[in-house]
């Protein structure tokens, strides 16, 4: 079965991901195959350049072939991204064409966007399930 994780809830990133999935990951004993994980909020600290997390979390993605992707209105609050967000204007308003918000200071891998950016990432490996955690 294929997953994909969504790191909503706080201490997802650092709690959950952190202390139970990615030491599963490092020892291939997790069960399922995870094709992306995705931050909100204050997740999207565990990806800065040097975090402890971060930095085992992109060896490992980079060896098993996981999407890493930040939200990018929660990237650019955070200072971890730079840039206009991807499909929506400052104002919130929907835009059709995509504003060029790019990562900043965080591990190798890492990508920024919005769900139609998600989508289309996981479009040629969809997951089975999404878990939001």
């Amino acid at each position: 079965m294929k997953v994909a994780y969504v790191f909503a809830h706080p201490r997802g990133g650092t709690y959950k991901l952190g202390r139970m999935i990615l030491p599963q990951l490092e020892v291939g004993v997790h069960g399922v195959e995870v094709v992306g994980m995705f931050f909100f909020d204050d997740n999207c600290f565990v990806l800065r350049k040097g975090d402890p997390i971060g930095e085992r979390l992109a060896k490992v993605a980079k060896e098993q072939n996981i999407l890493l992707m930040m939200c990018d209105l929660c990237a650019l609050e955070r200072n971890l991204a730079e840039g206009e967000p991807r499909w929506c204007n400052p104002d919130g308003s929907g835009r059709k064409e995509p504003g060029n918000c790019i990562v900043k200071d965080v591990v190798e891998g890492v990508t920024v966007g919005c769900f139609p950016d998600l989508y289309t990432a996981l479009g040629s490996n969809p997951p089975d399930q999404v878990i939001t955690l």
